[in-house]
């Protein structure tokens, strides 16, 4: 205790929040890169117009709350206030839209990852790019601005995403980790930097338009792990801590997305090495030995934090229905009058799911709260259907919903396992759907056809990851790779459970998911209808 508290006191401390969908977390950690103290901070999406967004004050309450509670379990375990920091990083969900104008003013709400209206965008680009081009990335956002005739789009100075713009307020660094920037336009991994030939093909695409920018003027600068990416100002560190108590100066590392800060929580970061972050979305990382043979809409290209091409897959919809069902179980119990925490009751409805039928006894769900793009669909209704002969029972039904949760994400995994020979070493999965021990690597393993693990650190997420990264950008030795710094420095001994696939679950798998694919047309007169 007391040389956590001369640690602390001293600022050899480093920090990582991550904007979550649903959560802003806050974690410190120590010289062992182990948590010393964490905060969070609940908060929500909002449908604004048809757009999914958070406005500026929702972010900048999160943060400061988030914070405020970390800083608040330094004082009551160790008895010191936090005044200074030795290093911090910010990381957030990827993609979307951020514009701002020479003044610094937003100039439209910003547009979540979650929003899936540039279809017509994210098509020209990857036919224009010959490169994969996801409705959710940043440029796709910009350029069905620019089809819409949107007013704003001539004022733009400074696009960005929330983790870079978080970092922007508090450094006065327009800046992103390679990582991030490969969700907001594509990378070329020799170089490190936006794809030269394609942000010309853009430029000289939109030529006619008139903007008085071209693209590079308006996107953040480019920076890998390691690199320094600024320092905590006065102004920031005031943003970030009204009380006046945290002191300016903390050494920042390039703000990084939440699939870079997954990859480096369950140190996924070498060639053959993936991690699934399965929570509101789901999305599998798989770090490639060499680039794809084809172009394939369903599957991402983007980056580690050093700048390694991964393939990815997302999807925007996992845990929401299966969440909401457990939610109205827990009201029902309430009404009972039964006291179990939410805990208990995932716990045990999780592990009922396993002793249902491989093929969830001829059940189906479908978890669309919003678009799937994998699967073509711009909005979403969540479905649960059987026929009158099915095995409707309790464990089927929760089997049904896990399934639900990682289907259309075994849709991208076959692409990449069966087509691409994508070969993979370990899997490492994350987030809340692996909060149940085993059950969720159990169900992801029968999804994907390898082995999953769980490492004793994974719950600690993407705040961690981006703390760790922060940690290495003031803490590295010359030439020290990332790879190395998360091998011999951070995981070194740290064991973890790994769930082998059962071949009868991968039989069922498959039969659900053939049914799964059916049903689409189902889920599709349902947006359409209701």
């Amino acid at each position: 205790m007391d040389h956590i508290r001369e640690m602390i006191a001293a600022g050899r401390t480093a920090l990582g929040i991550e904007l979550g969908s649903t959560r802003i977390k806050a974690v410190l950690i120590g010289e062992d890169s182990t948590p010393i103290a964490a905060g969070s901070h609940e908060w929500e999406n909002r449908l604004e117009n048809g757009v999914w967004t958070y406005t500026l004050d929702d972010v900048w309450t999160g943060l400061r709350h988030s914070y405020a509670e970390m800083a608040a379990d330094v004082e009551r375990q160790y008895g010191v206030k936090v005044e200074r920091i030795g290093s911090m990083g910010f990381s957030a969900m990827m993609h979307g839209y951020m514009a701002f104008d020479e003044g610094g003013k937003l100039l439209v709400p910003f547009r979540t990852w979650r929003n899936t209206m540039t279809e017509a965008a994210a098509q020209e680009l990857t036919e224009l790019f010959h490169f994969n081009i996801p409705q959710r990335w940043s440029i796709a956002h910009l350029y069905q601005a620019i089809l819409n005739g949107e007013e704003h789009v001539p004022a733009i100075r400074f696009l960005t995403t929330l983790a870079g713009y978080v970092h922007w307020q508090l450094s006065g660094e327009k800046v992103l980790g390679v990582g991030e920037a490969s969700g907001m336009f594509p990378i070329d991994s020799t170089v490190n930097d936006y794809d030269p030939e394609m942000m010309a093909a853009f430029d000289a695409h939109i030529a006619g338009r008139g903007f008085p920018w071209k693209l590079r003027d308006i996107l953040p600068r480019v920076l890998v792990a390691g690199e320094v990416a600024g320092s905590l100002t006065e102004e920031g560190a005031r943003l970030l801590d009204p009380t006046g108590t945290l002191q300016s100066g903390a050494l920042l590392c390039p703000p990084e997305g939440d699939a870079g800060t997954g990859m480096v929580a369950t140190n996924s970061v070498r060639v053959r090495t993936g991690n699934v972050s399965a929570g509101t979305s789901v999305f599998a990382m798989m770090v490639l030995e060499k680039a794809l043979a084809n172009v394939h809409t369903e599957i991402d290209m983007v980056t580690t934090p050093t700048g390694k091409p991964v393939a990815m897959v997302h999807c925007n919809n996992c845990t929401s229905d299966l969440n909401a069902w457990v939610n109205l179980f827990h009201e029902f119990a309430g009404l009972m009058g039964l006291d179990v925490s939410m805990g208990d009751l995932f716990g045990k409805l999780y592990n009922r799911a396993l002793e249902g039928d491989a093929d969830c006894g001829g059940l189906l769900a479908c978890n669309y709260f919003s678009g799937e793009p994998i699967t073509g669909f711009e909005e979403g209704r969540p479905l649960f259907v059987r026929t009158p002969d099915a095995k409707f029972t309790l464990a089927n039904f929760m089997r049904a919903h896990l399934y639900s949760a990682l289907a259309t994400l075994k849709i991208g995994l076959d692409i990449l396992i069966q087509e691409e020979h994508v070969q993979l070493d370990r899997l490492l999965g994350h987030g809340g759907l692996f909060k149940t021990p085993l059950v969720g690597q159990r169900i992801m393993a029968a999804a994907a056809g390898v082995p999953v693990s769980v490492m004793e650190t994974a719950g600690e997420g993407g705040a961690w990851g981006i703390a760790l990264l922060a940690a290495f950008t003031a803490n590295r030795e010359e030439g020290e790779s990332l790879e190395d710094y998360l091998d011999q420095k951070v995981f070194a001994g740290k064991l973890g459970e790994t769930v082998a696939p059962v071949a009868e679950d991968q039989a069922g798998f498959a039969a659900f998911l053939k049914r799964y694919t059916q049903g689409l047309a189902a889920e599709r007169a349902a947006v359409e209808h209701i």
